[in-house]
C-alpha cells in the first residue's frame, strides 16, 4: 500500500464509512418513497386506471422543482428543515436529509419512465382478468418493469455518490470531502488522485452489479 494511504488510513476508512451511510440512507429513501411516488405518477397520468389530473400535476410539479434545484443550493435551502428534523444541520446524519429528498425525486422519475415502457397489453390483460389495483402494480407492472427499475436504481445510486461529494459544505464528510480537505487544500495531489481512483472503482462495481442483476431478471 502506498505510504500516503497508510498515513491517512484511519481518515480514509472513516470517509468511506460516511459515504456509505449517506448513500445507504438515500437508497432506502428512494426505494421506500421514490418507488411509490413514481408509481402514483404513472397510475394518475391521463388514460391510466387511477387517472387524476390534480394528483398528477401536484406530484409532477414537486418532483420537477426538486430536480431542477442545483444540489448545493438545495442543501443550503433545506438547512432549517434539516435542523428541525435532525436537531442539527451539521454532520453525516444531517447530510442524509437533502440527499434523501433528491433521491426520492430522482428515482421517482426513473420509476415513472420504466413503467411507461411496460406494453399497454400488460395493463389490458390485467384489467380483463379482474385484477385489483394492488395486483396490477405488484403482479404485472413491477414484474414486467423489474429490469428497468433495477437499472434506474443503479443510475440513481451512482448519482447519490456524486451528490455525497458535495456534503462537506454541511460537515457531512465522505470520500469527496476528504479528497478536497486533505488532497486539494493541502496540495497532496497524490492523495487526491487515490481518492478519485477509489470513487471510480466504487462506481464501476455498482454499475457492473446493477447491469448484471438487470440482465439476469429480464425475461422479456
Amino acid at each position: 500500500m502506498p505510504e500516503i494511504l497508510i498515513q491517512y488510513e484511519a481518515q480514509i476508512l472513516g470517509a468511506i464509512g460516511e459515504t456509505f451511510v449517506m448513500v445507504a440512507v438515500s437508497i432506502l429513501a428512494a426505494v421506500l418513497l421514490g418507488l411509490p411516488v413514481g408509481t402514483i405518477l404513472y397510475l394518475c397520468r391521463k388514460g391510466q386506471i387511477l387517472e387524476n389530473r390534480f394528483v398528477f400535476s401536484a406530484l409532477n410539479l414537486i418532483v420537477n422543482i426538486i430536480r431542477s434545484f442545483p444540489f448545493l443550493l438545495l442543501v443550503v435551502f433545506l438547512i432549517p428543515f434539516t435542523r428541525l428534523v435532525i436537531g442539527t444541520a451539521i454532520g453525516t446524519a444531517a447530510a442524509t436529509v437533502p440527499l434523501s429528498i433528491i433521491a426520492i425525486a430522482h428515482y421517482s422519475r426513473l420509476v415513472e419512465q420504466s413503467l411507461l415502457d411496460v406494453p399497454k397489453g400488460v395493463m389490458e390483460a390485467a384489467i380483463s382478468m379482474g385484477a385489483s389495483v394492488r395486483e396490477i402494480i405488484f403482479k404485472f407492472l413491477y414484474v414486467d418493469a423489474r429490469s428497468g427499475l433495477v437499472l434506474g436504481l443503479t443510475t440513481s445510486i451512482i448519482s447519490f455518490i456524486s451528490y455525497s461529494t458535495i456534503m462537506g459544505v454541511v460537515g457531512g464528510g465522505g470520500i469527496g470531502d476528504f479528497a478536497i480537505r486533505y488532497g486539494y487544500q493541502r496540495f497532496e495531489t497524490e492523495l487526491m488522485m487515490y481518492m478519485i481512483v477509489i470513487m471510480v472503482i466504487l462506481v464501476q462495481l455498482i454499475q457492473f452489479t446493477g447491469t448484471t442483476i438487470a440482465r439476469i431478471i429480464d425475461k422479456r
